[in-house]
């Protein structure tokens, strides 16, 4: 093969292509594959910082959830010792209700006994001024034997 002008002006042609890339096209190449380069790792670390912020805001969800489940509980329990409380406040009530009930119907009673005496003491009062008067077939004056019809009264 013979070298001829035309190898030798490719040649040539071939190394100022070549300077003229390196030298102008090479660094603007390069620093959109840097830049490349330095976005795909911010959007890394950017993940990365996401993950662990994740990470962090399950904890703090867990915490949170356990905290007002606890909080939940005890609002129940407070709940049921007011309606316990509220319970034991109603059958106190009740049970005073229920004695005052029971001593004023006792009351009452005694005074419904005390009524029927006094009229069963007036009617045999009654009875036994009637049967003296047939005894002695003459009209006895009530209200000149007043005391000994209220002493027999008494004694019956």
């Amino acid at each position: 093969m013979d070298i001829n002008l035309t190898i030798i002006g490719q040649a040539i042609a071939m190394t100022v292509f070549v300077w003229f890339c390196m030298k102008f096209v090479w660094p603007l190449i390069m620093d959109v594959i840097e830049e490349r380069q330095t976005t795909i790792a911010d959007g890394l670390a950017a993940a990365d910082k996401g993950s662990r912020a994740l990470e962090e805001a399950e904890k703090e969800r867990v915490v949170i959830v356990d905290e007002a489940r606890g909080q939940a509980r005890e609002i129940v329990d407070q709940a049921n010792s007011r309606a316990t409380a509220i319970v034991d406040e109603a059958r106190v009530a009740a049970d005073a209700e229920r004695e005052r009930i029971l001593a004023s119907a006792k009351a009452e009673v005694e005074q419904e006994i005390s009524r029927a005496r006094e009229e069963l003491r007036g009617q045999v009062a009654g009875i036994a001024v009637a049967g003296a008067e047939k005894i002695l077939s003459k009209e006895i004056d009530a209200s000149a034997h007043k005391d000994l019809l209220d002493k027999l009264a008494a004694q019956i």
